[in-house]
């Protein structure tokens, strides 16, 4: 079994609700962070956490050494799509050469797990339903690294005797029950970016883009709670150690439409809200959904909170307690 635990990108928004979960499983985590889009007041107290970066091969080594480490959950990364489009050289330095970096520290370690979060920026845009089979080819710059690291991870641990899992996020949203954890970071990403805007007077809803081929013209994402997306982590770690390798989706099988997002959010408040109509992002994609059967096969797996008014209103309740 596994016990001690590296979580890379650990005092970000998905890793400390990662760690917490661990936590309550009695395993003993430790985080690595830079702290570039982590943040301290995300570290959860339980843990032992290291300022440093993941390029920086002779600490993490040290780090593996010394800790007994036996599993890694590599999340560091750089995240927007948009951002990867005018920042190519960031993407890769982060995404491709870090996650080398990560694998090189480990590779005469006893590290025997490895769960790698990946995205669904991988599949090629215009399948409607994507499945682990479906067509690979990302459109943005983001999920052309990210595919090299699924790339560089798979080679790596099999010639290393090492289990991993891939998992490919849809996209998540999202805070903690306990209201301790959420997202921190703007990022462009919509649900952040519709809890912020509510903390003003008059709130204006930024959509980008109005005329996908999409039911209401606004692209159509399949979104998923990190509460859940953290509990798939444990599940998946028990089930590879058992000498297991394997690709997954993680997602709700859901469509929902920017329109839809907004509505909620709208239902959810009480302030008077304009919406406004703004030009694309380049590498956006018009709509993706995940087939999530083989997750369900894998782990036995059955969301709890599968329900967009609850993700709607933990994102708002997060917001409200942070400012």
């Amino acid at each position: 079994m596994f016990k001690n635990i590296l979580i890379t990108g650990g005092a970000g928004y998905i890793g400390s609700h990662i760690a917490e979960i661990l936590i309550k499983d009695k395993k003993k985590v430790f985080l690595l962070d830079n702290l570039s889009t982590g943040h301290k007041k995300l570290i959860n107290h339980k843990t032992k956490f290291f300022l440093s970066d993941i390029r920086k091969i002779n600490k993490t080594r040290e780090i593996v050494k010394k800790y007994k480490i036996d599993s890694i959950i590599h999340l560091a990364a750089a995240l927007s799509v948009g951002e990867s489009q005018k920042k190519p050289k960031k993407y890769e330095s982060i995404n491709v050469e870090g996650t080398k970096k990560i694998l090189e520290a480990i590779k005469t370690s006893k590290v025997r797990n490895f769960v790698f979060s990946s995205t669904c920026a991988v599949y090629q845009d215009g399948l409607s339903k994507v499945s682990e089979r479906s067509k690979l080819k990302p459109s943005s710059v983001y999920g052309k690294t990210k595919l090299k690291g699924e790339k560089i991870i798979k080679n790596f641990c099999k010639k290393n005797k090492i289990n991993y899992g891939i998992l490919r996020y849809f996209n998540v949203a999202g805070a903690s029950q306990s209201g301790k954890i959420g997202q921190v970071n703007k990022g462009d990403q919509l649900f952040k970016n519709l809890s912020v805007e509510l903390q003003k007077k008059k709130p204006i809803f930024k959509i980008y883009g109005g005329d996908y081929d999409t039911k209401d013209g606004t692209c159509i994402r399949d979104y998923i709670h990190v509460v859940d997306i953290a509990n798939i982590h444990l599940k998946v770690l028990k089930k590879i150690c058992n000498n297991k390798s394997i690709i997954l989706n993680c997602g709700y099988s859901k469509g929902v439409s920017v329109n839809e997002v907004i509505e909620s959010f709208k239902k959810n408040t009480k302030k008077k809200i304009k919406v406004k109509t703004i030009k694309k992002r380049k590498g956006d994609m018009a709509k993706i959904i995940s087939d999530t059967s083989k997750l369900k096969r894998f782990i036995k797996w059955k969301p709890k909170f599968n329900n967009l008014d609850i993700i709607v209103k933990s994102c708002i309740n997060w917001e409200n307690k942070k400012n």
